[in-house]
C-alpha cells in the first residue's frame, strides 16, 4: 500500500512492507531504551533480524526489555533470546501457559524507543506479517508518533506488565488489580486507552460509545468481531438516525471460528442497512475506526477477547491529519473488498451455515469468556 497523508509528529505505515524497516531503523538509532512488547514473535528470518538488532543496541549499552506472551508466542524456542539475555537484556514472556490460567493475554503491540519514539498497531514479529497486504503477507496497519508525554504513559504501562509477566510476583496484587473496574488511569494522556481484563466497559468501549453517540460517518477496519450487544446498539442508531456505517471485515482470516461468529450477525445488521465489506487479497489484520473526523488505532479487535479478556492499547486523534491519513487507508482497503448483499446473504445461507455460525458465536461470546474470567477468580490467593 502506499503511504497515507502524514502530521509531522503521526505517521501511518501500512502493512508489514512499511512497517518492519521503520521498527528496525528505530531501534538501531536508539540510545538510551528499547521497549519492545509483542504477542507473537517468531523464530523466522524477520524474528532473528529484531533480534540482531536488538543484540546490537544490547551491546552498545542500551537498556532493553521486550514481552511477548507466553500464549501467541508459544512455538518460540525456550532459548532463542538466550544471547540477548546474555548481553545484558530483559526478557520476559507474559503468563507462562498453565491449564489454569490460560484464557488472558497481552495482546499489545507496541515499541518505545528513548521514551520518545511510539510504534503501534496491529503488527506482531513473523514472517507472514512481511508484504504489501495485498500480493502476499497479511494486510496489516501501524503508527508511528514521535511524543514524549505519551511515550512516558506507555513506558510505564510497559513496566507494569512486565513486572507482572510470570504470574509468581506479587500474586495478590495482580488478582486485586483484575478485580477492580476499569477506567482511564489517573495522570495518563486521554489519547492513550490502555484495557486489561476486568468488570465493566474499557476506556476504549467508553471512549467509543462516547463517539458513536453522535456520530453519522462510521467506518471500521477489523480482523475479528464480535462486538458487545451495546456496541452493536451504537452501530445500528448511527443508522437509524440517517448516517453511515461501513464495515470491512476479513474474507480471509487465519481463525476461522472467529470468521463464523461475525458472520452470525450479518443478517440484523445488513437488515438495518449497515454497510458490510469483506477484505479478499490476504488475511486481513488491521485495525482501525473512524466516527466523523475522531480515529482510533492500535491492537484491540472489535471482539469479546478484545474488549473482556486480553491487555489492549488504543489510541484516539482528534486530529484533521490523522483522520485523513485514515480515511486514505480505508478507501484504499474498501477497493479490494468485496460488498456483502443483504438478499443474497439471506439467499445463500444454509441451514448447516446458519447453525455453524451461531455455536461458533455462542463459543466465543460465552463459552471463552466464562472460562478465562472463572480462572483469573480462582487464583491462588
Amino acid at each position: 500500500m502506499m503511504p497515507a497523508p502524514n502530521s509531522p509528529a503521526l505517521q501511518w505505515l501500512g502493512a508489514g512492507r512499511e512497517i518492519f524497516p521503520v521498527l528496525l531503523a528505530a531501534i538501531e538509532a536508539a540510545q538510551t531504551s528499547i521497549r519492545l512488547e509483542t504477542y507473537i514473535y517468531a523464530d523466522d528470518r524477520l524474528g532473528r533480524r529484531f533480534l540482531a538488532a536488538l543484540l546490537a543496541a544490547a551491546r552498545r549499552g542500551v537498556r532493553v526489555r521486550v514481552l511477548v506472551d507466553a500464549g501467541g508466542s508459544w512455538l518460540l524456542p525456550d532459548d532463542f533470546f538466550d544471547p540477548l539475555l546474555a548481553a545484558g537484556a530483559e526478557v520476559r514472556r507474559f503468563n507462562p501457559l498453565h491449564l489454569w490460567r490460560f484464557g488472558v493475554r497481552d495482546h499489545r503491540k507496541l515499541l518505545v524507543c528513548d521514551e520518545s519514539v511510539i510504534f503501534i498497531g496491529g503488527f506482531n514479529v513473523s514472517d507472514e506479517y512481511a508484504g504489501d497486504g495485498v500480493t502476499r503477507g497479511w494486510c496489516d496497519l501501524g503508527i508511528r508518533l514521535e511524543n514524549p508525554v505519551l511515550a512516558g504513559g506507555l513506558a510505564d504501562s510497559f513496566e507494569e506488565l512486565f513486572a507482572l509477566a510470570d504470574f509468581h510476583r506479587r500474586p495478590l496484587l495482580r488478582l486485586r488489580a483484575f478485580k477492580r473496574r476499569r477506567g482511564t488511569p489517573a495522570g495518563r494522556p486521554a489519547e492513550l486507552l490502555l484495557s486489561r481484563p476486568g468488570r465493566g466497559a474499557s476506556p476504549f468501549q467508553m471512549a467509543l460509545a462516547h463517539d458513536l453517540a453522535r456520530a453519522r460517518d462510521v467506518r471500521i477496519v477489523t480482523a475479528y468481531f464480535l462486538p458487545t450487544r451495546r456496541l452493536r446498539r451504537d452501530l445500528l442508531r448511527v443508522v437509524r438516525r440517517g448516517g453511515r456505517v461501513q464495515l470491512l471485515l476479513a474474507g480471509k482470516s487465519d481463525v476461522l471460528v472467529s470468521q463464523l461468529a461475525a458472520r452470525s450477525l450479518y443478517y440484523r445488521l445488513l437488515k438495518a442497512g449497515v454497510e458490510i465489506y469483506e477484505y479478499q487479497p490476504q488475511i486481513l489484520h488491521a485495525k482501525l475506526v473512524l466516527a466523523d473526523g475522531i480515529t482510533y488505532a492500535g491492537s484491540s479487535n472489535l471482539d469479546t477477547r478484545s474488549l473482556s479478556l486480553n491487555y489492549e492499547l488504543m489510541m484516539r486523534f482528534e486530529d484533521d491529519a490523522a483522520a485523513a491519513g485514515a480515511q486514505e487507508i480505508f478507501a484504499r482497503l474498501l477497493g479490494h473488498s468485496r460488498r456483502i448483499e443483504f438478499q443474497s446473504w439471506r439467499k445463500n445461507q444454509t441451514i448447516w451455515q446458519r447453525w455453524t455460525n451461531h455455536w461458533a458465536h455462542f463459543l466465543l461470546a460465552r463459552i471463552d469468556p466464562f472460562i478465562a474470567l472463572r480462572q483469573f477468580h480462582t487464583l491462588p490467593k
